[in-house]
């Protein structure tokens, strides 16, 4: 088991990392186009389209054979669509092929937890795979500004092979070769992880029983006291998070005048502070406790608005890092507390499918706001402030609904339940 959970984590780690770092190169790449700025946050909303366009489907997919075969076949997918780019597609269609290996690859990667562990063990786990996976944003994020710089584009393009004409003549190709290098390597990860055995019933085929079914699986949610709590947290968390990073990039940009092979540092700033958020939270808080995290998701969002008061790389940073903290601190718990419920109240991969589908439809909403506030050039201080205040109105929202719920019914009660 332990084996099997080392093999996610590091098939996780780079098809991530790659992912981020594709996401950089081809940001750099519509910046070379003089494509218009409103197109780089659409890049994101591409990539997690799919993630809302398949979710009634995805989740039968992921249950219908072993996990770690459908991981595969998603990093395949993925390895497809960055190399499209190759071949002069349009970024914000590359990236979309890849956001759909993405989406399929989701429910296989969180749903095999659910099958290799129990329930005590789930925050620990998720602790471990949001902290892994954020080490991939921060080095994703680096990688990719790195990829684009002059001095990185300038030492891969005068590598040569003796004898043979690699074709390979700008920085997008070079760098595109060292991401579905890095893709590959996720996917011969992906061949080792064992099968769990968990075997679920026949799954369903036909596309309107699936969306019916689909339909039943997210009402049952949005209905259960712990579900809904947990769901509406993590939905914000992950529409939140993809904005910021675009945030942070034009912040750079305006505030720190800085270009975007440094200003994706800043994103690695945060990214390294939800990791260590993730990782403080998976170690203090039992899954028991899990929504005494709430108010941090507040603070977080109050935290932001001070972004409008620094122009200093100085103070930048620890600032940044506040954020990424009290992020992490509170997603890794209502994330383990998700999990828990969908599996107690459905398939892994339903479940997982459900909660993609919430969360990448918040991202599609807060990114296409966000394009439509910069086509209006509306001042990005009013943008930030509108973006923290928010947040932290719709968490105190959520904790005003989990005190209603308490005062009904102790659905703490639930948590631990085994699977019905």
């Amino acid at each position: 088991m332990n084996r099997g959970f080392y093999t996610i984590m590091a098939a996780q780690f780079f098809s991530s990392l790659a992912d981020n770092a594709l996401l950089f190169v081809a940001i750099d790449l519509l910046i070379s186009m003089h494509a218009p700025a409103s197109l780089t946050p659409l890049l994101k909303l591409s990539f997690v389209l799919f993630y809302v366009l398949l979710a009634p489907f995805v989740g039968a997919f992921a249950d219908s054979m072993p996990k770690g075969k459908v991981m595969f076949i998603a990093n395949l997918v993925k390895v497809f669509g960055c190399a499209l780019i190759f071949f002069q597609v349009h970024p914000l269609l590359a990236y979309a092929v890849v956001g759909f290996g993405a989406a399929v690859y989701s429910p296989a990667k969180y749903g095999i937890l659910t099958e290799l562990l129990p329930p005590e063990k789930l925050v620990a786990a998720n602790g471990w795979i949001e902290g892994l996976t954020v080490m991939s944003i921060i080095l994703g994020t680096v990688m990719g500004g790195a990829l684009v710089s002059a001095k990185a584009s300038a030492f891969m393009l005068g590598f040569d092979v003796p004898f043979i004409d690699t074709g390979i003549n700008t920085t997008t190709e070079a760098a595109l070769c060292v991401v579905v290098a890095v893709y590959i390597l996720a996917t011969l990860f992906n061949l080792r992880i064992p099968d769990t055995l968990a075997k679920y019933a026949h799954q369903e085929r036909n596309p309107a029983k699936l969306i019916a079914d689909f339909a039943n699986c997210s009402s049952l949610l949005w209905k259960d006291k712990l579900g809904q709590i947990s769901l509406a947290v993590t939905t914000l968390f992950w529409g939140a998070g993809a904005t910021l990073q675009f945030i942070v990039l034009k912040w750079a940009e305006k505030s720190l005048h800085m270009p975007l092979d440094k200003a994706t540092t800043l994103i690695g700033i945060v990214a390294l502070g939800v990791a260590v958020g993730a990782a403080t939270s998976a170690k203090m808080i039992p899954l028991k406790k899990s929504l005494t995290v709430i108010p941090l998701g507040i603070a977080m969002g109050v935290v932001v608005v001070c972004m409008t008061m620094v122009h200093s790389v100085l103070i930048a940073y620890p600032l940044l890092l506040l954020i990424g903290v009290l992020s992490g601190f509170f997603v890794v718990p209502m994330n383990a507390l998700l999990q828990h419920r969908g599996h107690v109240l459905m398939s892994a991969g339903h479940s997982i499918a459900v909660q993609n589908f919430n969360e990448n439809l918040s991202i599609l909403t807060m990114l296409a706001i966000y394009a439509i506030l910069i086509t209006l050039k509306v001042d990005l201080n009013i943008v930030i402030i509108g973006f923290g205040m928010s947040v932290a109105g719709i968490m105190f929202l959520i904790m005003r609904k989990h005190k209603m719920n308490q005062a009904e019914h102790d659905s703490l009660a639930l948590i631990g339940e085994h699977k019905h």
